[in-house]
């Protein structure tokens, strides 16, 4: 009798009550505005295989390439195995992050012809985003049991030579990001553990594969998908079944499908700046055991000594990592607001500090509106939030009244709390910034210039107070990474919301005709580091640059430095001898607060303003432009 290959489970997602009826309702002909939102909500759950692909078949009926409020992405899968299950499973997962992801799926193990003919179903679909899935049973099966570390090294590094070419054509080819899957080791035991001590043992040649991947990804700039960790930590069972390879060739199992596209869906949200940003916390029994209320401050339960304190101890501590890792820390909690504050500040066994929270709501209100008063005091988006609360009901409150929050289903047991969080990768990263370092010292500044704000007379007063001044110039090799940052990450003051990779960036940045700015914002209080980035490209048009794209953080909204950016644009465009600047504006739920930038800053509107969709377009003569006035000194030119 054969046994269920056993699955990955996504225990950070409520089950769903009732799938097929909910389906039915959301796919109701006669109510056919909100399909989509309806599905996008049941994507929200916890979905095995069969139902990913049932609500795949739904989302398909809609037929729908692009949607408002949705974020649409072509991504390519090159493979050596065969994939095409998993694609409903990524376009779900997208789902559930407000993608909209079309999937191409190569030919089986055709993927150096895809990349290498022009002519391919890979050129002609146009990928934004191009997947290599591939199996490590052709390095192994060039690799024999006698041969030395030397001899592995030399065709690891052959193969690894041949992908990096294959990256390089294809970003060539399409300007994609490439996302690598590392790769999973399906081998069995020669020698059992000696097998580590051989250099040809196929678990010995994986690991070493593995290895010079992940070198040659982060000196190309190619982002993991890291399979190969999240396999060994589940269980090989749970993601290879050897009767799928023979049957079919398939090296995903297709019960690990749905968490392999959710694996997929975060890194490409994170590329696109929709990873979360912020985690609020509750605190009786969740940041330590019992009630702060009842138990007083000597009774609650947390640190060394008991097994329940090291346990909540645990969830501080990795909080304090994710604080490190640029993701800001808030409390939310129906408690007296000076006895949580004083726990603290003064409890021995608090790992966490008062100075760590940037956003700290202790009170009997609706726990609702402290989200959004959260949101709004760091001034970020409500869909930035992770709420962690131990709480079933407020979990289920806050899923419904606030769907954008994303709240994790928390297990029963506090020691599996930190497990939760980290398996639900609300916080994927693509990169990792000096301003990543340091976001906690950034918000805790921007606390100190509310207080200033608050104390000032006018807002004038205000900015004067500051004392602003800003360092701009040309973008920079030592700036790259935050400035490609920038343009992925911002949706707020994003005027086009066109997003850059790596390599598009290093493109604009050769081109002798394009003007590339970036501009850093340093006050009294601090630096706020590298905050606004601008791409003024040729149109064709003799002395005309249009404004690709201009970008700038949230976290200096207010202060003017979009009055000082265009000084000193236009100042940089009239040296090169340029007349006349065109912009667009294109409209998207996020970036609304700069609907009406570009009139705000001298520019007119085009004899066809409106294009499509909400997109406007405008004009500057530069010989026209009224230097706009702002508070903000000039401090230099950045390197």
């Amino acid at each position: 009798m054969s046994v269920a290959p056993r699955s990955p489970n996504m225990n950070w997602l409520p089950l769903p009550p009732n799938l097929r009826e909910d389906l039915r309702a959301a796919m109701d002909p006669s109510n056919p505005v909100d399909r989509l939102e309806k599905l996008a909500s049941l994507a929200a759950y916890r979905l095995g295989f069969l139902e990913s692909v049932q609500l795949d078949q739904a989302f398909g009926q809609l037929n729908l390439k692009q949607a408002l409020g949705f974020l649409s992405i072509r991504l390519a899968i090159l493979s050596s195995s065969t994939v095409d299950h998993l694609a409903p499973a990524i376009r779900v997962a997208g789902l559930r992050r407000r993608l909209l992801i079309d999937v191409h799926n190569g030919g089986f193990g055709q993927y150096q012809q895809d990349v290498l003919d022009p002519s391919s179903l890979l050129h002609q679909f146009a990928p934004q985003v191009i997947l290599f899935s591939l199996s490590a049973r052709e390095v192994i099966g060039n690799v024999p049991l006698t041969a030395t570390l030397e001899d592995v090294d030399g065709i690891v590094l052959k193969f690894i030579g041949e992908l990096r070419s294959l990256w390089r054509k294809a970003r060539e080819t399409n300007s994609a990001t490439i996302i690598q899957q590392t790769f999973v080791d399906v081998t069995d035991t020669l020698f059992g553990s000696y097998d580590r001590l051989v250099p040809g043992a196929p678990m010995r040649v994986v690991a070493r594969l593995n290895d010079r991947l992940c070198e040659a990804a982060a000196e190309d700039g190619i982002l993991l998908l890291d399979i190969a960790r999240v396999s060994e930590r589940d269980g090989i069972e749970a993601w290879f079944d050897a009767r799928r390879w023979f049957q079919g060739k398939l090296e995903i199992a297709p019960q690990a499908a749905p968490l392999y596209g959710d694996f997929v869906a975060r890194i490409l949200a994170a590329q696109h700046g929709l990873s979360k940003k912020c985690l609020v916390l509750d605190l009786d029994n969740t940041l330590w055991g019992g009630v702060l209320g009842d138990d007083g401050l000597e009774g609650i339960v947390v640190g060394e000594g008991s097994a329940t304190g090291e346990a909540y101890l645990s969830v501080q501590r990795y909080a304090k990592q994710l604080k490190e890792a640029g993701v800001i820390l808030a409390v939310c909690s129906k408690n007296d607001l000076e006895a949580a504050e004083t726990a603290f500040r003064t409890h021995p066994e608090m790992l966490l500090r008062r100075s760590d929270i940037s956003a700290f709501l202790a009170n009997w209100d609706d726990k609702t509106e402290n989200l959004k008063t959260i949101a709004a005091r760091l001034n970020i988006g409500i869909d930035s939030l992770v709420f962690v609360d131990d709480n079933p009901v407020e979990r289920a409150r806050i899923r419904q009244s606030l769907p954008g929050v994303a709240v994790p289903e928390l297990p029963d047991d506090v020691a599996l709390y930190v497990r939760c969080l980290s398996d639900a990768g609300y916080f994927e990263a693509v990169t990792f910034t000096s301003e990543d370092r340091h976001r906690t010292d950034l918000y805790t500044a921007n606390a100190e210039r509310a207080a200033l704000l608050g104390s000032a007379q006018s807002m004038d007063d205000f900015l004067r107070g500051l004392d602003m001044s800003v360092v701009s110039g040309p973008f920079t090799a030592l700036d790259h990474t935050r400035i490609v940052q920038l343009f992925s990450k911002t949706n707020q003051f994003n005027a086009t919301t066109r997003r850059y990779t790596s390599e598009e960036i290093n493109h604009f940045v050769k081109l002798p005709n394009v003007l590339t700015l970036q501009f850093r914002l340093l006050d009294r209080i601090g630096d706020n580091g590298l905050v606004s980035a601008m791409i003024l490209r040729p149109t064709g048009e003799d002395q005309v640059l249009e404004i690709d794209n201009w970008v700038m953080s949230c976290r200096v909204f207010g202060r003017g430095l979009e009055f000082e950016a265009m000084n000193i644009a236009v100042e940089a465009a009239r040296h090169l001898g340029i007349k006349r600047f065109i912009a667009e504006y294109i409209a998207t739920p996020k970036n609304n607060v700069i609907s009406a930038l570009y009139p705000s800053l001298g520019f007119a509107a085009a004899s066809d303003p409106e294009v499509a969709n909400g997109t406007t377009r405008w004009f500057l003569n530069l010989a026209d432009y009224a230097t706009c006035q702002s508070h903000i000194a000039r401090a230099g030119v950045g390197s």
